[in-house]
């Protein structure tokens, strides 16, 4: 809780703004996510890992100040090497928002993160510049249908190809 509230405090974070959960892998999703509908296991199946974040129903163990108090979970494997050897290596899960100080433009390099938070923050890790300088699809899978939250590199048109229909927007539970 300690590690999460600081995340908070140095990127100026409101903390009712969910973080996204980070895993090597779906072998983990069920320390996060109560369940995974089926729709939810055939998008991380078809895009993880890479730039899909999907919103699942949380478990009980998960802390409020991860979620922003939601009954949800947003989690995602990302495809980065280094990032993969850092999750494998942790083994469970870390929550992390990108590196940027809140309401900023998320940063592509190691050098935008030195240069936003200075020694707020004593270790950047430095994999490379981004190769796309875009956040992650967000993709909820709460309401019975996969709903588009927030559009990334996954295209709309990618994601009903894997599963069929998806809703776009917030939907009644937001």
């Amino acid at each position: 809780a300690a590690a999460v509230q600081k995340i908070f405090a140095v990127k100026g974070r409101p903390a009712d703004h969910p973080l996204i959960v980070h895993i090597d892998s779906a072998r983990f999703l069920h320390r996060w996510a109560r369940e995974v509908p089926a729709a939810a296991a055939r998008l991380a199946e078809r895009f993880w890992p890479g730039p899909l974040t999907l919103v699942l129903p949380r478990a009980p163990e998960v802390l409020d100040l991860v979620t922003g108090g939601q009954d949800s979970v947003a989690v995602r494997v990302p495809a980065h090497p280094m990032a993969q050897q850092l999750l494998t290596a942790f083994g469970g899960g870390i929550a992390a928002p990108s590196a940027n100080r809140y309401g900023h433009v998320s940063p592509t390099r190691a050098e935008h993160v030195r240069e936003e938070f200075g020694a707020a923050v004593r270790v950047v890790l430095d994999g490379g510049e981004c190769q796309v300088g875009l956040e992650s699809t967000i993709v909820a899978c709460l309401e019975g249908r996969p709903r588009l939250l927030r559009p990334g590199q996954i295209t709309l048109a990618q994601l009903r190809h894997a599963v069929g229909e998806v809703a776009v927007g917030p939907g009644d539970a937001a």
